[in-house]
């Protein structure tokens, strides 16, 4: 496979039986697939502080709500015998919601600084670990390196069109989890505390990634490198997408409200959807 292929066409047309299954499990990486995730983490941030920050229910439990909605959605994932573009893109969104409010825990605590003003206490039980951004990352770095470690000692490849086992899978979904949360810590520090503020710290995820296609065509990087380090940002550049939606005018955003932006942001995504699954029925169709 050539290396410019790695971030608009990871899943290559194969003629064995084995590369037609995962084709139905797992989408193609095409430019849409880029489109879909971008909007699925938006989205997963705007309603994870929709739910921690707006109806105050707070990060401990909205984050063990959302987790457990992860759970459920990956296991209905896990069950099906083919790709459905709803029950793949539901589990990317629900990895970016729980995502964004596992991040706020890790990293923030009961301080003015994380809270509204005249806002003692958000929801019930602990406010927050309040590790910080750097120790947050790290952290989540060091899960992230694990995962792909056990991965590796697995002897499973790296190519999400190959993944055919069970235990592949859960890796690549446990991968997917703490990279959108890793991404939600990057973004936050990229908006909140970098000073580039939330349009800034965009454009910088932007530039990057756009360097990320520029290396597309460097033989010596692998496609496998490059595809992981383009999903873990794109999630940093959803926290900034949606913090910009959602902050005060006064903090440099658009002050649309996370209730607004989640509902905008959701009709998009299934609109996507809607249309991935009219796709993937055609394509199934012409290779019956």
């Amino acid at each position: 496979m050539e290396n410019s292929e790695v971030l608009t066409d990871l899943d290559v047309a194969d003629t064995s039986s084995t590369a037609k299954s995962v084709m139905k499990k797992l989408p193609e990486v095409t430019l849409a697939f880029w489109v879909m995730k971008i909007a699925a983490t938006t989205l997963g941030e705007t309603a994870g502080d929709l739910f921690a920050q707006t109806l105050k229910l707070g990060y401990f439990v909205t984050t063990i709500a959302l987790f457990l909605i992860f759970v459920v959605t990956l296991v209905v994932q896990l069950g099906s015998s083919r790709y459905n573009p709803f029950f793949y893109w539901t589990v990317i969104l629900s990895t970016s919601m729980a995502g964004t409010t596992m991040s706020d825990f890790m990293n923030r605590d009961a301080s003015s600084k994380y809270l509204s003003d005249g806002v003692a206490k958000l929801g019930w039980g602990p406010q927050g670990l309040g590790l910080g951004y750097p120790a947050g990352a790290a952290l989540l770095i060091s899960i992230l390196l694990a995962i792909f470690l056990a991965w590796k000692l697995s002897g499973m490849t790296f190519q999400i069109r190959d993944i055919v086992t069970f235990k592949g899978e859960a890796l690549f979904w446990s991968a997917i989890l703490v990279s959108n949360t890793l991404g939600t810590s990057m973004g936050d520090f990229l908006s909140d505390s970098s000073g580039l503020g939330y349009a800034g710290g965009a454009l910088l995820v932007t530039g990057v990634l756009a360097v990320l296609v520029a290396l597309m065509k460097v033989p010596a990087v692998p496609n496998v490198l490059l595809f992981w380090i383009a999903f873990v940002l794109t999630r940093p550049l959803g926290a900034t997408a949606g913090d910009f939606l959602t902050k005060p005018v006064a903090k440099g955003g658009l002050d649309l409200g996370t209730a607004g932006s989640s509902a905008v942001l959701l009709a998009a995504l299934f609109g996507l959807m809607a249309y991935a699954h009219v796709q993937e029925r055609r394509t199934t169709g012409r290779s019956a």
